[in-house]
C-alpha cells in the first residue's frame, strides 16, 4: 500500500505526528509521502533547525526519500518558497500552484490529511 500524507495545519504536535507517522508506515514497509500544504508550509525554516523538536524526524524522513513536496501557492504566501527551493525541496504546483491529490491517487496513493 501507498499513503500520501498530507499536512495542512501549522500546529507543530500535529505535523510532528505528521513525520512520526511516516516513518513508522515506511518502517512497515509501505511508501509513504509527506506533502506540506497550507499553514504547514510556514515551518520548513524550522525543520531545519537542529534545536527543533521536528529536526531529527525530518532529517529521517529526508533520508528516506519520503518528502513528497511543498505547495508552491501556500510556500509563497508564508515566505518559505525561496528557502524550500534552496534545500531542493520538491516545488508542487500541479493544481493552481497548489499540491493536487490527484497525481497521488493517480499513482495508487491513498490520501490522508493532517
Amino acid at each position: 500500500m501507498k499513503f500520501a500524507l498530507f499536512a495542512f495545519r501549522k500546529e507543530p504536535m500535529c505535523f510532528i505526528h505528521v513525520l512520526l507517522n511516516a516513518l513508522q508506515l515506511n518502517k512497515f514497509g509501505y511508501e509513504v509521502k509527506v506533502v506540506l500544504e497550507g499553514e504547514s508550509t510556514s515551518l520548513i525554516p524550522e525543520l531545519y533547525k537542529e534545536d527543533t523538536p521536528f529536526y531529527t524526524l525530518f532529517k529521517s524522513c529526508l533520508e528516506r526519500d519520503l518528502i513528497g513536496g511543498v505547495c508552491k501557492a501556500c510556500s509563497m504566501k508564508f515566505g518559505t518558497y525561496e528557502f524550500a527551493k534552496e534545500k531542493g525541496l520538491t516545488i508542487l504546483e500541479d493544481m493552481a500552484n497548489h499540491a493536487g491529490m490527484a497525481p497521488f491517487i493517480e499513482k495508487g496513493y491513498s490520501i490522508i490529511t493532517f
